[in-house]
């Protein structure tokens, strides 16, 4: 299973297990949890 680091806490996700992700400019970041999500859409894209 690929595995991948939530950009917000580090935590290491597995994108086939993951329950929290967002789609921007076309690609697909996944989160740990609701709470790193909403952390990372609060951001401004760089």
């Amino acid at each position: 299973m690929p595995k991948v680091k939530d950009p917000i806490c580090q935590m290491t996700v597995e994108t086939e297990k993951a329950r929290f992700f967002a789609d921007r400019d076309g690609v697909r970041t996944y989160f740990c949890s609701a709470a790193c999500r909403e952390r990372f859409l609060a951001q401004r894209p760089p």
